[in-house]
């Protein structure tokens, strides 16, 4: 299912929605904290979707008790090196890591400079403990509105020289992209690129949106473009990429069955389709069950599947020399 010859990442991973139920307990019993569970077995089926949630918002929720444990910077710093040693147990040979500053600082209103900076130390000591290339995505939280996301926004450019990309996530349908306009541009007049939250829990029209208001070159999850044939025309054209997420679609309720995610419309269509695990603690997950999920309950075939892999490769936020050492990785030898 993973060729091995083709550099394997992720590419829409959130690192505060990949925080270990264990670390959450053991937060939690460091300091203080009270959960609604007296064990590390009780947490287990809060923290993590067993099956399927109601909708997107019930599924971000169970992301709540991860952040609930934030008390200080070291904990941000130890679940971002966390996050890099995760990437490594999956064989990942790049990640980009998205995160929001905002919510990782206020169950403990932690001052969001300190946060995105222990969240960029963690991630680079991770990568050189590791041996794994790692990107960070700064996302902006837009369920808490456009004033708190021009704070995180804030927080982001004091240190945009290691943030890749700027994200818009959250409440889709509550807060659409009009109101972060001047957000995004400030982005782009910082030299980041763009990849929007959309088409998940709102039509073809907020995909549009992320693209010509926001300047999003990648789509995340982008389920809706699927009643759209002229919006899959114009990304397959312009090779605005999907990071498809079908597990989980599937959790959030945005598709009714996995089998019924749009990954092989996209593909037939010409989309530039990448597979990612979004939310890996939460939903329970690697990237390999997702390219098992791939084959064996969407049906796409070897072809289609490397096809994906190497999508991956072409959509990453990296320059093309970075693109050509990634590939040159896996022609060297192991001695």
């Amino acid at each position: 299912m993973i060729n091995p010859d083709v550099p394997l990442v992720d590419l829409h991973r959130h690192l505060d929605g990949n925080i270990r139920p264990r670390t959450i307990w053991e937060l939690s019993q460091q300091h203080g904290i009270r959960l609604p569970a007296n064990s590390y077995e009780e947490l287990l089926p809060l923290a993590q979707v067993q099956e399927q949630t109601s909708d997107l918002l019930a599924f971000l929720q169970k992301l709540d008790y991860g952040v609930a444990v934030l008390a200080d910077v070291n904990a941000c710093y130890r679940v971002a090196m966390e996050n890099m040693e995760d990437a490594h147990d999956s064989g990942l040979d790049y990640v980009e890591l998205r995160f929001s500053p905002y919510y990782m600082a206020r169950a403990f209103n932690l001052d969001m400079v300190q946060v995105v900076e222990a969240v960029i130390e963690g991630v680079r000591s991770g990568s050189e403990k590791f041996g794994i290339q790692a990107n960070l995505i700064g996302i902006l939280s837009r369920t808490f509105g456009a004033y708190t996301c021009r704070q995180e926004l804030d927080a982001l450019l004091a240190c945009k020289e290691h943030i890749t990309a700027l994200d818009l996530a959250g409440d889709e349908l509550g807060y659409p992209a009009e109101l972060f306009l001047e957000h995004f541009r400030l982005a782009r007049d910082a030299g980041w690129n763009i990849t929007v939250h959309a088409g998940e829990a709102d039509g073809p029209q907020s995909i549009w949106n992320a693209i010509e208001k926001l300047g999003a070159t990648r789509i995340g999850h982008g389920v809706a473009a699927t009643r759209d044939d002229r919006l899959m025309e114009y990304m397959a054209k312009h090779r605005i990429a999907v990071e498809s997420c079908p597990t989980s679609n599937y959790q959030t309720a945005t598709v009714k069955a996995i089998k019924d995610s749009p990954m092989p419309l996209f593909l037939e269509r010409g989309l530039c389709v990448t597979l990612n695990t979004d939310d890996p603690a939460v939903s329970n997950i690697n990237l390999e069950n997702e390219y098992r999920v791939a084959k064996e309950i969407i049906g796409l075939n070897d072809a289609q599947l490397e096809q994906v892999q190497r999508n991956g490769v072409e959509a990453a936020f990296i320059s093309d020399a970075e693109r050509k050492a990634l590939y040159a990785r896996k022609t060297i030898p192991i001695t």
